[in-house]
């Protein structure tokens, strides 16, 4: 009976994976990987408690990724901040596109913004073997573990977006200063005086320099900065909602708001409180969409260069995989202003005419 009854669970059961051992022996997969492979960093007792492990789940490592544990994957690792921001799939299809030209496959990860997600996700890819990883970084800093681990892999990390040098230096960006400073140039050009701004998290490089390019535009404009009508977001639609609510209670004539997601939010703040743009306020967002068309004004964007982002963060990680040595860098890629009907153009024009018509 007891025979029968171990042959049925093997039928109803799937084989132990690598994650069940390291779930098992409460340790890292890397390290789980490190035994199986005989590095000779992990200690006596640690290995001892992996191998028991392996026992217990009657574990069979996958010989033909063993094989791969001394040459090169040709694949690619990626974690993004959000897959659910249309921002990303576009920055994705750009590295994909890059990564096939030069031989390399992707493998996509996503984090949710959260910095124990994203650890989660860096161990998971360099279990994978991967042979260097591009990564939009969460807000904080690495655990000790991980860096030590990320040390001794050795493989090349290119960021994207947004910078975090205690990681690496190389990193391919939009230049979100300048994108900022434009776009709050140009609604102080159609005559607004009391902007407002909803920022990005400031814990996060990207956000911090659009909040340095949004203060130093008014400055250059002599506008008074006002800290009521600075209200600091998340990048999704829910921070947007509560800022609008709290920025138009303040009565801006000017609003840039820095991600595309938050814009929806206070236009449905904007809403609920009856208020209609570019009427009663003034409005520039971050990054453009091909369906902004429908919108009711058509927004006024500050375009980045998506596809160019991940294509170029692609090459620069291969070059790295490759063994260049150059010195670290960082491509910032140049946004584009698109003026619609949001930031009332049209209206200031029509009422610097009525006046010269006077």
């Amino acid at each position: 009976m007891p025979l029968a009854k171990s042959k049925d669970r093997s039928k109803g059961t799937k084989a132990a994976s690598i994650y069940d051992v390291a779930r098992e022996s409460k340790v890292s997969v890397f390290t789980v990987s490190a035994v199986i492979n005989n590095k000779s960093h992990v200690g006596k007792k640690l290995r001892e408690r992996v191998e028991e492990a392996i026992q217990r789940l009657n574990y069979r490592p996958n010989l033909v990724a063993r094989s791969l544990a001394k040459q090169r994957t040709h694949t690619i690792g990626m974690i993004v901040s959000d897959i659910a921001n249309p921002f990303f799939p576009m920055v994705v299809r750009g590295a994909e596109d890059a990564a096939q030209r030069q031989g390399y496959n992707l493998l996509l990860c996503n984090s949710d913004d959260t910095l124990e997600k994203e650890e989660t996700q860096i161990e998971l890819l360099l279990s994978k073997r991967v042979d260097g990883i591009l990564l939009t970084k969460a807000a904080g800093d690495f655990s000790p573990a991980l860096r030590q681990m990320i040390k001794q892999v050795n493989i090349p990390f290119v960021l994207v977006m947004r910078t975090y040098p205690k990681l690496t230096k190389d990193a391919v960006v939009s230049d979100d200063y300048q994108g900022a400073y434009d776009a709050v140039s140009h609604l102080a050009r159609t005559g607004c005086r009391r902007i407002g701004l909803i920022s990005g998290p400031l814990k996060i490089s990207n956000a911090i320099a659009r909040m340095q390019g949004f203060r130093d535009a008014l400055q250059s404009q002599r506008l008074p900065i006002e800290k009521n009508l600075m209200v600091e977001g998340d990048y999704r639609i829910e921070s947007g909602f509560r800022a609008g609510h709290a920025l138009l209670s303040h009565q801006p004539d000017g609003i840039y708001v820095a991600n595309h997601l938050m814009t929806i939010g206070l236009l449905q703040a904007a809403e609920e409180m009856g208020l209609k743009c570019p009427n009663d306020f003034r409005l520039v967002s971050f990054d453009d969409y091909p369906w902004l068309g429908v919108f009711h004004p058509k927004l006024t964007t500050v375009e980045l260069p998506k596809h160019q982002l991940g294509s170029e963060a692609v090459e620069l990680l291969v070059r790295r995989i490759g063994g260049s040595t150059e010195k670290a860098v960082v491509r910032k890629l140049q946004p584009e202003l698109r003026i619609r009907e949001s930031c009332g153009f049209a209206l200031h024009v029509a009422k610097s005419a009525s006046t010269v018509a006077k």
